[in-house]
């Protein structure tokens, strides 16, 4: 069926939307994406709206507290790189190194996008989730400044992560996102003198700004699945990653987190703006619908102003939260 009316008013431009629109990109359950490329038009004015199977990618001037609202999505990320699909003829060696110069080829891009996931976060003053990020953040920083003499003797174990994003299904009843299989590869320890930061002999300064610790999400389908396995794609990217940034791979709780996508119709590179899916709500305690399978079928209903909702098998009521909740 045809996606029903738009959302609930759209809010008035917010005071913290960042002057350039960015680039985002949103994961949705199978049959979700006409929904959800709706509800970013309506809710946040995007424009190059562009729906491929599972996702949604647009632009949009927003802050983290609009982008927070959307119902229809899962997770959402800052877009880095949407490109097609890589060759995968040669040898695994020549394929790794495409990879790699996709994910980092572009420096002052990292710059620019960095720059832009900074400013998003300090809109938002870090409030909810991303609150425990920093203070976690600041936490480590603490112990690296007492432990930095003992710390330069020692060899630095550098690590990524792939784990495997969640991809909800319409129909599916009860998701922990936060539970998502993850595998995590160790990478060859170095010490911290073979992966210097590029340019930190010139500014020493801004390259202690952009140390961050990092970890590296994979998930790859098709042809390139057959060649390599996603914890060889991951660790790949880590390393290359240390060497270019001079990063810190972090599994346990990183301060940026890269995902990468690789499939037959696209390859595709973002950073996760929220650490819980949007499709997690505050107001449901129960898991019962998919939410957004909820806020979906709410939405067909094309409820107006003064309507009676009835819902009258309605098991954990989850249309009638999301309902209530868009459609007070």
């Amino acid at each position: 069926p045809a996606p029903g009316p738009a959302p609930g008013p759209r809010p008035r431009p917010g005071k913290m939307a960042p002057a350039e629109p960015g680039r985002f990109f949103c994961t949705a359950g199978r049959g979700l994406e006409p929904f959800l490329a709706r509800e970013v038009r309506a809710r946040l004015g995007a424009t190059e709206v562009d729906c491929v199977s599972g996702k949604v990618f647009f632009r949009a001037a927003a802050a983290l507290g609009e982008l927070r609202k959307l119902r229809s999505g899962e997770r959402l990320f800052l877009l880095l790189k949407k490109h097609g699909p890589l060759p995968v003829a040669g040898s695994r060696g020549k394929i790794l190194e495409e990879i790699k110069s996709l994910v980092i080829e572009e420096p002052k891009y990292w710059l620019a996008i960095i720059s832009v996931w900074r400013k998003l976060q300090g809109h938002e003053g870090r409030a909810g989730d991303a609150s425990q990020e920093n203070a976690s953040g600041l936490k480590r920083k603490s112990e690296e400044e007492t432990n930095t003499a003992s710390k330069r003797q020692k060899t630095e174990q550098v690590r990524a992560i792939v784990s495997e994003e969640c991809q909800v299904k319409v129909g599916e009843t009860s998701v922990a996102p936060e539970r998502m299989s993850s595998q995590e590869c160790w990478i060859e320890s170095k010490t911290s003198s073979e992966f210097p930061s590029k340019g930190s002999g010139e500014n020493p300064a801004a390259n202690e700004k952009l140390g961050f610790s990092f970890r590296v999400s994979c998930r790859c389908s098709g042809a390139i699945a057959k060649i390599l396995t996603s914890q060889e794609i991951g660790r790949a990217i880590g390393v290359a990653l240390v060497r270019q940034c001079g990063w810190r791979a972090d599994l346990r709780d990183p301060d940026l987190e890269i995902f990468v996508h690789l499939n037959d119709i696209h390859s595709v590179v973002g950073i996760p703006l929220f650490r819980l899916p949007l499709a997690n709500r505050e107001y449901i305690k129960t898991a019962g619908l998919r939410s957004t399978v909820a806020w979906a079928m709410a939405s067909l209903a094309e409820i107006s102003a003064g309507a009676l909702v009835l819902d009258p098998m309605c098991g954990l009521g989850t249309i009638l939260l999301e309902a209530a909740k868009e459609w007070p």
